[in-house]
């Protein structure tokens, strides 16, 4: 009786505080924006309105590595009182992109609490290779202050332009282990320092299932994309570099989620995807490939939505990918004639991986069917891996079909975990058992195409690098 009593008082104050914030007259964009999607002609915005100008500042202290949980957090606090919290706000939202020549502009919209005061929208009619200043507007109303929010972007060149890209590419990002008290993560510093074109975050964005709080429902995983999303670094880095986001297990339920996991507390398979849709900046299928000019193309594909039950028996018909994606991609690769194709992937496919207790993915044997399939198909085509999901950095070698992988390590050292530095194998060209992100550089010299993947540690500093020439 007594904690019942305690859930509605909780579930009171935490009203009042949200009411409390709607008084003032000011909106802000402490979630920043993204820019997703982003091709030679096209861009979705997203956004989210907000209440207060900062987050709620952090007041638990870090349990030491690896993942540095808070210590003695209460999960059943009001959320609008945890550390990180953003309560969002009514209120409108216009978007603005121009270039030196060009103005596109949309109406005034109002944003809902049905959808957690995001907006999103896809601008069209952009040129191809052009840098544009994005200005994104909010209000409470039309004789309401206005609050404004900037940032920049590059489309793509055209598939048949010969054009430099970098762009770089990181995953495993839990909110308690940021490692700089006000900025949040080093390494989103460390990459803005670079200006990439673009960046492809490979899963894990969020973590439902660790605490600080645990997500067990609606309102406790929105918090955790509030609160990462609040982060200075992060608003700052993506503000000024679009996003190809993918989720994994973490960002849709919990470890090793598919779509016949059992609900994580009230919030079940289904939610977690009606949240990832909501809060992240893509519209269309999880599924898709983008053109970087003459000698790059992405695969950035869906590894939770399609899946076979990860304890099923192995064999032609378990999947990770799907009928449909699989089709999907084969078809795509095939009519590519970009000069470097590029697979990124939320999880392993060379590995290799943890030998106990791992069945999720194509290093695993309980997808060894489809996995030795897709690692030849991938070699057969000249393709390159760069994966997320694994706490630790490396350059791998398939030693059956010379397939390339390159896994960018955590987002931070304290979260870098699950392998011995110690334990180099064969397949290694190179092993880091720490925090980091990795840029990919594709360019020419003179006539030959060139392209770079380059391991940086947190602070920005190079810790590997492998170039390879297209003869």
């Amino acid at each position: 009786m007594r904690k019942n009593v305690f859930t509605i008082l909780s579930v009171f104050i935490g009203l009042l505080s949200s009411i409390q914030a709607q008084k003032t007259e000011a909106v802000f964009f402490t979630n920043g924006f993204k820019v997703g999607e982003l091709t030679n002609s096209s861009a979705i915005v997203w956004t989210r309105l907000c209440a207060a100008e900062k987050a709620v500042p952090i007041r638990h202290q870090q349990k030491g590595a690896p993942f540095r949980s808070p210590i003695d957090f209460d999960n059943n606090m009001p959320v609008q009182e945890m550390d990180g919290a953003v309560p969002g706000a009514f209120g409108q939202v216009r978007i603005k992109v121009q270039s030196k020549d060009t103005l596109i502009q949309t109406q005034w919209e109002y944003v809902s609490a049905y959808q957690d005061y995001t907006i999103k929208r896809k601008i069209k009619g952009l040129r191809s290779n052009t840098k544009y200043q994005i200005i994104i507007t909010g209000r409470k109303g039309p004789k309401t202050p206005v609050s404004e929010v900037k940032g920049e972007f590059t489309t793509a060149p055209l598939p048949n332009e010969i054009a430099p890209v970098l762009f770089t590419s990181s995953t495993c990002q839990y909110f308690w282990s940021y490692d700089d008290a006000e900025r949040g993560f080093k390494m989103y510093d460390s990459m803005l320092k670079l200006e990439p074109m673009f960046h492809c975050q490979t899963g894990d964005y969020v973590y439902y299932d660790k605490p600080g709080p645990m997500a067990y429902n609606l309102e406790l995983a929105r918090h955790k994309w509030h609160a990462i999303n609040a982060w200075p670094s992060l608003v700052n880095f993506y503000n000024n570099t679009p996003l190809y986001l993918q989720k994994d297990d973490h960002d849709v339920l919990k470890d090793d989620a598919m779509p016949t996991s059992s609900a994580f507390g009230e919030l079940g398979f289904e939610d977690g995807l009606w949240i990832w849709n909501e809060q992240a900046p893509i519209m269309d299928k999880s599924y898709r490939t983008f053109r970087w000019g003459k000698d790059l193309q992405i695969w950035v594909v869906e590894g939770r939505d399609f899946r076979s039950d990860n304890s099923s028996p192995d064999g032609a018909d378990k999947s990770i990918w799907g009928k449909e994606q699989l089709e999907w991609f084969k078809k795509t690769v095939e009519a590519s004639d970009a000069t470097f194709k590029i697979l990124s992937s939320p999880t392993p496919v060379v590995g290799p991986d943890r030998a106990k207790g791992k069945t999720d993915n194509h290093s695993n044997d309980s997808f060894k069917t489809e996995g030795e399939w897709l690692r030849k198909y991938l070699a057969d085509h000249g393709m390159f891996v760069i994966n997320g999901d694994r706490h630790w950095q490396y350059v791998s070698v398939d030693p059956d079909t010379g397939l390339m992988e390159f896994s960018q390590g955590p987002s931070s050292d304290s979260h870098a975990q699950g392998w011995n530095k110690n334990d180099k194998r064969p397949e290694h060209r190179f092993l880091r058992v720490k925090g980091g992100f990795l840029a990919v550089n594709v360019f020419r010299e003179g006539d030959t195409p060139i392209v770079e993947f380059i391991h940086y540690d947190v602070d920005g500093n190079i810790v590997n690098k492998e170039t390879i020439k297209k003869q």
